[in-house]
């Protein structure tokens, strides 16, 4: 499981896939998840620019993310 900490409040799910260096663009984002690829905390998520806090979990391809707060 991959860390990602935050540097504010909130990221969004598409920022979060790119620093986490899950997809190599923006674009690479939004098609995964608009695709149904893209679990937050278990439930698959379609909104690109979703808040993402401190102990949200991100799921893609077998990667999982925890941000950290």
């Amino acid at each position: 499981m991959q860390k990602l900490q935050l540097r504010d409040e909130y990221i969004k799910l598409g920022q979060a896939l790119k620093a986490a260096g899950l997809v190599e663009s923006g674009v690479d984002a939004k098609f995964a998840i608009q695709d149904g690829l893209v679990k937050v905390n278990g439930e698959v998520e379609y909104q690109r620019g979703k808040k993402l806090h401190g102990g949200d979990e991100v799921s893609y391809q077998g990667e999982t993310i925890r941000i950290e707060g």
